[in-house]
């Protein structure tokens, strides 16, 4: 796997925006929550991977202080981080969402019938 850059990170976000912008374009709902859909699964999605992430640079940044007389601070903010992550944890349900939609939108299409009118 090829290294961690700022500018990877920002096309990743990047990536996100225009998914956004795709989404604020009115598409059809069975192809948006197919985009969506990676984004909240419950093991890999993105506020599983983001809350990951937040634990992650509160470990490093716990690991690592800075020489300083404001440790106390440093405390904090590793707390915050540690908070924002339980938050997102808390998120993790949304695939369930993606599920429910999914069932609903399939629920409503049509049922389609084969052959022509003299045969059904």
């Amino acid at each position: 796997m090829p290294d961690l850059t700022p500018d990877s990170i920002h096309a990743a976000t990047e990536t996100l925006a225009r998914l956004t912008e795709y989404l604020r374009q009115d598409p059809d709902p069975a192809e948006a929550l197919v985009l969506v859909e990676p984004l909240l699964d419950e093991y890999t999605g993105l506020p599983v991977q983001l809350a990951d992430a937040l634990r992650a640079l509160a470990r490093t940044v716990q690991t690592h202080r800075p020489d300083t007389l404001l440790d106390h601070k440093v405390d904090l903010l590793v707390q915050e981080l540690r908070s924002a992550a339980w938050e997102q944890t808390d998120q993790h349900t949304l695939h369930y969402v993606i599920d429910d939609l999914r069932t609903l939108y399939a629920s409503s299409q049509p049922t389609r019938t084969l052959g022509c009118g003299s045969c059904r």
